[in-house]
């Protein structure tokens, strides 16, 4: 099926914020999101992300505030008023109505007659990947495909906006990486405002258009993926955003646009990103460390951990800085535990940040 590109509608949080009595769930904050693209708000439990979501669609109210939608202030609209659609994490299927029937449900609760109804539905199922399902109940389908369906339940409405409250959380790792890539694919074909919600690091640079990382009810740094890969703020974005190794060094000097940066006896020169020579923070990025043999230029380690991944090998270096969890292709040569090896980093993986 040919489906038309539609662009979604752009969404701007002002000056929110949420209390629960004295509780602050989401301190306040403003954001832009672009029509047309897919912005993850990730975070730890309890970080206010799904709350942030929520308000969102409607489904609480800010307590300080202004939400828009498309250029219009929606924030005393109800949930069915603001063209919304949610994907929940439970997908919230009907069991006893079919697959066809779930997804035109909240066509016909609006007022479209059925037959209308069931045909924008079976447009919806096709456009998931679902044509000839609609007869079948959700028992009768995996998870990934209840998953569609909740998708093209959310479809079907044809929302401005369309929202992701963990989605797929209750899926086997295979499957999550296959659904993410179809909903990724979904959205820009259509050209929807996404907004989606995940504590998976990895299911949020694989979809998005841009993170926004938050923490403790607020946001901690927003940007594309690269940038908050390659550039974190502070140590919490840093380790957040994927595996990383986190050593406290010294910066010597600086000259220009980078700095001296002492690891013991070892040496690399880095971009300063503003801070003054003395101790910093230091996150290394498992990728970004390789071995040699023996004791050469690097830092000098002990393996005490070698685990065969297949296509690479996990080791953990025991060194002067502490443990060093390095991730090296398995085309270099194999150290088992015990081994003495001199720590080499690459400087594109190696990143001073603040505390």
């Amino acid at each position: 099926m040919n489906t038309p590109t539609r662009k979604g509608a752009g969404v701007r949080l002002v000056d929110i914020v949420k209390r629960y009595g004295q509780v602050v769930a989401v301190k306040k904050l403003s954001l832009d999101i672009a029509p047309g693209t897919l912005v993850t708000l990730l975070g730890p439990s309890g970080c206010g992300k799904t709350t942030l979501l929520r308000m969102v669609a409607g489904l609480e109210t800010p307590s300080e505030g202004r939400i828009e939608i498309g250029g219009f202030d929606v924030t005393s609209l109800s949930a069915r008023e603001r063209n919304v659609s949610m994907v929940f994490q439970s997908y919230a299927l009907f069991p006893h109505m079919s697959v066809e029937e779930n997804v035109a449900y909240g066509l016909v609760s609006s007022g479209l007659n059925k037959t209308d109804a069931a045909a924008r539905a079976r447009r919806a199922l096709e456009t998931v990947g679902l044509a000839g399902y609609g007869l079948r109940l959700p028992s009768e389908m995996s998870g990934g495909q209840q998953q569609r369906v909740a998708v093209a339940r959310a479809l079907v409405l044809e929302p401005d906006v369309l929202l992701f409250d963990e989605p797929l959380s209750n899926l086997d790792a295979r499957l999550r990486r296959s659904m993410r890539e179809e909903i990724r694919a979904l959205q820009q074909s259509l050209g929807l405002t996404a907004i989606y919600v995940t504590h998976d690091q990895s299911e949020a640079l694989a979809v998005s258009d841009r993170i926004v990382v938050m923490r403790a009810a607020e946001i901690a740094q927003a940007g594309t993926p690269a940038e908050l890969y390659d550039a974190p703020r502070d140590v919490f974005v840093a380790t957040f955003m994927g595996e990383a190794n986190h050593v406290c060094a010294t910066l010597e000097s600086v000259s220009g646009e980078r700095g001296r940066v002492a690891l013991g006896e070892a040496r690399i020169d880095l971009p300063h990103r503003d801070l003054v020579p003395g101790p910093v923070d230091l996150v290394i990025r498992p990728e970004a460390i390789d071995l040699e043999a023996g004791e050469g230029a690097g830092l000098p380690g002990r393996v005490s951990k070698a685990t065969f991944m297949g296509s690479h090998v996990e080791y953990h270096v025991d060194t002067a800085l502490g443990d060093l969890f390095a991730v090296v292709p398995r085309t270099r040569p194999l150290f088992p535990a015990g081994s003495v090896v001199s720590v080499v980093l690459d400087a594109k993986g190696a990143i001073l940040v603040r505390p």
